[in-house]
């Protein structure tokens, strides 16, 4: 089975988001795929098959459990793959970093013009109202 055709189905991607953060049991995956996908152990079960059969995942007993763990290997080779086609996402990629990296930029130099503002004129931001109540 062609890696894309693993990772195109919703279910699996979703179990190798779990094992990718850690080993997991069988019955964890399953209570959890279960309750997000609505599926049957059964069906549970031979997504996990697939995923060990195409190296996607690794299993070991460990007494009556079955561990499963992300086997990395596979994915290095869809990212060598997707190697190809990074230039049609990494430009505009960093020009998005590049205009967020601004607007913080601006945003912290607004920022600091009204510390400085308000420090100048002794505290007050409401515009000297204090004043006007005191004596009006």
């Amino acid at each position: 089975m062609h890696a894309f055709d693993v990772l195109g189905e919703p279910v699996r991607r979703r179990i190798l988001e779990l094992l990718a953060d850690g080993e997991r049991s069988a019955g964890e995956v399953c209570a959890v795929i279960r309750e997000e996908f609505g599926i049957s152990q059964p069906a549970v079960s031979q997504h996990l098959r697939v995923l060990r059969d195409s190296g996607f995942a690794t299993v070991r007993p460990q007494g009556t459990r079955r561990l499963y763990a992300v086997n990395p290997e596979p994915l290095r080779e869809v990212e060598d793959w997707l190697g190809h086609f990074r230039r049609f996402w990494a430009q505009p990629l960093d020009a998005l970093a590049t205009e967020l990296a601004r607007g913080r930029r601006q945003r912290r130099l607004a920022e600091e013009a009204a510390a400085a503002g308000h420090r100048r004129h002794g505290g007050a931001d409401d515009g000297g109202s204090a004043h006007e109540e005191r004596t009006g």
